[in-house]
């Protein structure tokens, strides 16, 4: 008696013929394309068990076979009419930034070159009770020419930035509402992150649920949610490509300029805006933080306080903002004369799979991410001569990060590296985008900004390749920005030229 069994399309089959053995998940049965796949495993049944096993197949029936046959037809059709995949180049047409050092991408760097600090005393609640009592806190900040009075009367801060940031990319890159409104905008999309959402608008709603459920904003789950800023700024622009948001935790932004550019490079859309945007600057986040014993305690020198790579750092500096880049397809940018500041290469994402909050000992997720970032971008490591590290003033992390670079990087007598966090903190899942336009600028410019507070530097580390308390002139080809994040995400960017 001859047996047969289908537990699923694969057709994972099991045949038993008087003096044979059973074949339990032949290889011949496997499908591994499609119907015609199908057909062919069931023709090689065919010669091995006779012309007549076909009856005891669950595809010998006359009509299966008929709508097998079709089936295989149509793909074969399809496979015919599908165009092959061009290399669509990605560009910078457009950024936006909402820091601790300023509001314009030009100012922002500018301060940045100059050395200057946007750490300081938290004034925007009493924090006399906590630990830690400074942050990279934004002091003066305006949303009237970028976001509707409703919206700013309701939204949580890290979505006001995210929108504005948004709005300002959007404006840089040459678009206005006349140039937007000739754009195909279903060819165009936002994915802007956050790591840690409306935390304040979560607070207030926490509050309101002690006294009763009645006294909850109906704002207050739209709000919260992580993908709110790109929603509303799509609905804003009439955007209607992909739209959504990717949270992994400091790693958020880069997560996200890696998606955008993966649906331009597979023709999805022509251009996407991009980023991450974070307000953590209050109780809750400074207080959540504290508990986690990551942040300085260097009250007393705030300017002093972030310092990669310094023997006397004791944890990082917590800051709020937003970044956002206009990726743009090469071909559709120079079509509508775009401004182009660099070319996106492309970049990586890894796990280090190994604790929430500590980076792997030998930095084997780092090193791992750095290299097939660099295989996925088809970029020699002996071309990558500038780097803007995450470096975010940890103990720990800092120096094995350093190590991982050297690993990869070592042997390259031009290689540059620097922190923007010892000017401004850490800006959570906004770190990344803010950093991606720090990288860019310093491409534009031919200038790299110092390390401050790097005063005396871990052992085993070399002040030729960090960057010192002065700015510098180079000449970058290619340029990495990494960002990681507790969970043990990794994440490497690569930007140049554009040429």
């Amino acid at each position: 008696m001859v047996v047969s069994s289908m537990a699923s399309p694969l057709c994972t089959c099991m045949f038993q013929t008087p003096g044979r053995k059973m074949m339990p998940n032949s290889s011949k049965c496997r499908n591994r394309g499609g119907f015609k796949s199908m057909m062919n495993h069931i023709e090689s049944f065919e010669e091995f068990f006779g012309t007549d096993s076909r009856r005891f197949c669950i595809f010998g029936s006359s009509r299966t076979r008929r709508l097998i046959s079709r089936a295989s037809s149509s793909e074969e059709v399809m496979a015919k009419k599908k165009p092959l995949t061009e290399q669509r180049r990605v560009v910078v047409t457009g950024l936006g930034v909402v820091t601790p050092l300023g509001h314009d991408p030009d100012i922002f760097y500018n301060n940045l070159l100059e050395g200057v600090s946007g750490i300081s005393e938290i004034e925007g609640f009493d924090c006399s009770q906590f630990p830690t009592r400074i942050a990279g806190e934004i002091k003066s900040f305006s949303a009237d020419v970028w976001v509707s009075p409703k919206i700013s009367k309701r939204a949580d801060k890290s979505m006001i930035y995210t929108l504005t940031a948004g709005k300002k990319a959007f404006a840089d890159g040459g678009l206005t509402e006349e140039v937007n409104r000739g754009l195909d905008r279903s060819k165009c999309g936002i994915i802007i992150g956050s790591a840690l959402g409306g935390l304040k608008i979560c607070t207030e709603s926490v509050a309101a649920l002690n006294v009763s459920y009645k006294k909850i904003t109906p704002f207050y789950v739209p709000y919260v949610s992580t993908n709110i800023g790109s929603a509303i700024l799509a609905m804003d622009l009439g955007w209607m490509g992909p739209n959504y948001s990717s949270s992994a935790a400091c790693a958020t932004s880069n997560f996200c300029i890696l998606n955008a550019a993966y649906h331009i490079k597979k023709g999805e859309t022509h251009m996407m805006l991009c980023g991450g945007s974070d307000a953590a600057v209050i109780p809750l986040g400074l207080g959540g933080f504290s508990a986690c014993r990551t942040l300085s305690k260097r009250n007393y020198e705030p300017t002093k306080a972030s310092s990669p790579w310094d023997t006397n750092r004791d944890g990082f500096v917590i800051g709020e903002g937003a970044g956002v880049l206009l990726l743009e397809e090469l071909e559709h940018a120079k079509r509508r004369g775009a401004p182009i500041y660099a070319e996106f290469l492309g970049g990586s994402f890894t796990c280090d799979a190994y604790h929430v909050t500590k980076p792997h000992p030998d930095g084997a997720g780092v090193a791992l991410c750095i290299e097939k970032a660099l295989e996925q971008s088809g970029v020699a490591r002996e071309d990558v001569n500038y780097i803007n590290a995450h470096a975010a003033s940890t103990p720990t992390g800092d120096l094995k990060e350093y190590q991982a670079l050297i690993r990869c990087f070592g042997m390259n007598p031009e290689l540059k590296v620097n922190s923007t966090k010892s000017m401004i903190g850490h800006l959570l899942g906004a770190a990344g985008a803010v950093e991606a336009v720090a990288t860019i600028k310093a491409i534009q410019t031919g200038l790299v900004h110092p390390n401050i507070n790097l005063e005396n530097p871990d052992e085993g580390v070399d002040m030729e390749v960090l960057v010192g308390s002065k700015k510098e002139c180079l000449d970058i080809k290619v340029a990495l920005s990494n960002s990681f994040g507790f969970g043990g995400q990794n994440s490497s960017i690569l930007f140049a030229p554009y040429k």
